[in-house]
C-alpha cells in the first residue's frame, strides 16, 4: 500500500487507515480482530479510534468498548510494533464521557490514562482532540455556524493550556504526537502558532469529514495543509454509506448504519441520494465500483494523509481493500468535477 507522511513527525501512514467506531456495538470482537489482522496484512498501519467509541448508538455505557477490543487484539496478536494507534479525547462534543466536560488539562490526563489502560499499551502514537472547545461547523452545523460568540482571549488561553497539558503527556512518554479533529483553518493556525511560540507539541494531522459530497477541506484547509505540512485524516470517505449505492431508491438494508441512524447524521436527503446516484452512475460508466471510485478520489487529493475506512464486517473491509491501488483517469476526475460544480454541497 502507498504511504503518506504524518505531518513533520517522520512517521508514515498507509493511504488507508482503519476506522473502528463500530467495534463493540455493530461489530463483535471476533470480527473486529479479524478486521485488524486483515488491515495490517494489507499494509494499513494506522488504527483510528476514540474514547467515546462505539457509536450508533453512542452511550455512556458502551463508551470505551472499541478501545478495549483493540487492546485485546494488541495483547493477543503481538502486532503492536506493526501499527500506529490514534485515539481521541472527547470534550464537550460527547455528553457520554465525563458529562461532556470540555477538553482541559484535567480531562486530558484522565483521557490518556483511560485510553492507555483499555488499549493495553504504553504509548499513544497520535492523540487527537475530538472537537474544539469553542465549537465548530462540522456535522452539518455549517448551515448555522456563527463564531461571533467566541472570545478570542479565552480561545488563546484555552489552546495554550491544552498544549501545555499535552506536552506533559509527551514528556511522560504517554503520547508521541498530536492531532486535531472537526477543526477549521483558523483554529488549526492558532494551534500551530501557539505551539511554535512556546515550544509545545505541533499538530501533525486534522481529522475532518471529506468525501465526494463534503469538500469543505478543498479551500482554506487545503492551503494550510500544503504550507504547514498538516495532513488530512478523512473520516466518512463514503459519506456514511451513501456513496456505496446501498441506499438507492431509499433502501435501508438490515444492519446498515441507516437502520440505526435514519438520517445518517444529517447526510440523508432526497437531494443527497440523487447526487450519490450520479456518482455511482459515473463509476459504472467507466467500469468502476462506486466504493472504489469514491475512495480513490479521496486518496488522490494532495492534502490527504489517509482515508479512514471503516466496515461493519470483515467482508465489507475486504471489498474496500480491493480498491487500494486504484488511480482515477483524467476522464473520471473530469466527470467528478462536473457533478461537483452542479451540486457542491448536497448534504
Amino acid at each position: 500500500m502507498k504511504t503518506n507522511p504524518i505531518g513533520r513527525t517522520g512517521l508514515e501512514t498507509g493511504i488507508f487507515s482503519l476506522g473502528t467506531m463500530t467495534f463493540g456495538e455493530q461489530t463483535a470482537e471476533t470480527d473486529s480482530h479479524k478486521q485488524l489482522d486483515m488491515a495490517v496484512d494489507h499494509g494499513i498501519n494506522l488504527i483510528d479510534t476514540a474514547e467515546i467509541y462505539p457509536v450508533n448508538p453512542m452511550t455512556a455505557e458502551n463508551a470505551g468498548q472499541t478501545e478495549t477490543q483493540i487492546g485485546n487484539w494488541l495483547a493477543k496478536s503481538g502486532r503492536r510494533h506493526e501499527v500506529l494507534i490514534a485515539t481521541k479525547v472527547a470534550g464537550s462534543g460527547a455528553k457520554q464521557v465525563r458529562d461532556g466536560a470540555p477538553i482541559s488539562p484535567e480531562t486530558i490526563a484522565l483521557g490518556v490514562e483511560g485510553s492507555l489502560k483499555r488499549l493495553q499499551t504504553d504509548v499513544i502514537d497520535l492523540y487527537q482532540l475530538h472537537w474544539p472547545n469553542r465549537g465548530s461547523y462540522h456535522f452539518r452545523q455549517n448551515w448555522k455556524f456563527d463564531p461571533t460568540g467566541q472570545d478570542n482571549n479565552e480561545v488563546q488561553a484555552d489552546i495554550l493550556g491544552v498544549l501545555e497539558a499535552l506536552q506533559k503527556m509527551v514528556d511522560a512518554g504517554k503520547i508521541r504526537h498530536i492531532g486535531l479533529s472537526n477543526e477549521s483553518a483558523w483554529g488549526t493556525a492558532q494551534f500551530l502558532r501557539i505551539a511554535e511560540e512556546n515550544n509545545l507539541p505541533r499538530v501533525a494531522t486534522i481529522q475532518n469529514e471529506y468525501n465526494l459530497m463534503c469538500r469543505h477541506y478543498d479551500l482554506d484547509l487545503s492551503e494550510l495543509s500544503h504550507n504547514e505540512d498538516v495532513g488530512l485524516l478523512a473520516f466518512s470517505p463514503l459519506a456514511a454509506g451513501l456513496l456505496t449505492g446501498k441506499y438507492s431508491d431509499d433502501a435501508t438494508p438490515q444492519g446498515s448504519r441507516r437502520s440505526l441512524s435514519p438520517e445518517l447524521g444529517g447526510r440523508m436527503s432526497a437531494q443527497s441520494r440523487d447526487v450519490a446516484d450520479e456518482y455511482a452512475a459515473l463509476a459504472k460508466a467507466h467500469g468502476l465500483d462506486p466504493v472504489h471510485m469514491a475512495l480513490a478520489f479521496c486518496t488522490s487529493r494532495p492534502f490527504m494523509a489517509a482515508s479512514i475506512v471503516g466496515a461493519t464486517t470483515s467482508e465489507q473491509l475486504a471489498h474496500l481493500l480491493k480498491g487500494a491501488d486504484l488511480e482515477l483517469s483524467d476522464e473520471v476526475q473530469a466527470g467528478i468535477q462536473e457533478i461537483y460544480r452542479r451540486s457542491p454541497m448536497p448534504m
